[in-house]
């Protein structure tokens, strides 16, 4: 693990400890505490590991923990099953997915044209939209940019807020989805350079990222977006991963309902 994976494990553990109460944990109420949530010596009884230990793991010094350490600390902080994954590869103890996506198949890019009124796109990892149709194209108009990103789209635009009915929800969905996939490619300049740009001109970046939401995408679910034409409508959407390219999501919107 390098210096930043450390550190960058250290402020997860750390923010999931501060997130928790005594009650939380099951631990009697004591007298009034200086700092949020548990005790670092509280949550290594609670996960039965030594508190010395588990305090150089959130300082960032270089330690390794197991398997079974990282489960009884996922366990003892409550993790969904996206923060356990993300606690597993920050760590360096999940397979590492390919930092180079795979190129966009000729039959995948067409899939979009062949949906017509629905609007669909194909996007990256890091939501750079490889190929849409012309619906898609009316709901974002960032899409005919040589190079689109709905990332950028969404913390830069000024058009986003207006268009995302929630955008504030939508956005840090987005950002809790994006740390999650970069968990997944240490040091990989792709993320990198996204992040970075994200965090220089976005101020709800910097104030969302410090709190290591992480969340895994959904792949159906309803979205309100402001249609140029036909005002606010609920759209559900569905996503799917082409099975020889699973970095790459298909999103398609359809149902569309008035609000």
């Amino acid at each position: 693990m390098t210096v930043d994976q450390r550190q960058e494990l250290g402020l997860f553990l750390r923010s999931r400890r501060e997130r928790l109460t005594p009650a939380d944990a099951g631990l009697p109420p004591t007298s009034r505490r200086r700092t949020p949530g548990l005790r670092r010596e509280e949550l290594a009884v609670l996960a039965g590991i030594s508190a010395t230990w588990y305090t150089y793991l959130e300082q960032g010094r270089d330690v390794q923990a197991s398997d079974q350490v990282l489960g009884a600390l996922a366990a003892a902080l409550g993790l969904n099953r996206s923060e356990e994954d993300h606690l597993f590869r920050l760590a360096g103890r999940a397979r590492e997915i390919a930092a180079e996506p795979e190129p966009l198949a000729a039959e995948i890019a067409a899939v979009p044209g062949l949906l017509h009124e629905h609007p669909a796109y194909v996007m990256t990892a890091t939501y750079d939209v490889l190929s849409h149709n012309e619906a898609a194209a009316a709901l974002f108009e960032n899409l005919r940019d040589p190079e689109p990103n709905l990332a950028r789209w969404t913390f830069i635009a000024e058009e986003a807020r207006h268009v995302v009915v929630d955008w504030e929800q939508e956005a840090r969905t987005l950002l809790a989805r994006l740390r999650t996939v970069a968990g997944r490619h240490p040091g990989d300049e792709r993320f990198t350079r996204l992040i970075d740009d994200l965090h220089e001109a976005s101020p709800e970046v910097r104030a969302w990222w410090p709190q290591h939401e992480v969340q895994a995408q959904r792949l159906a679910g309803r979205k309100r977006l402001r249609h140029p034409v036909l005002g606010a409508l609920d759209y559900a959407f569905t996503a799917f991963h082409p099975a020889e390219q699973p970095e790459q999501t298909l999103v398609i919107y359809s149902d569309p309902r008035p609000l």
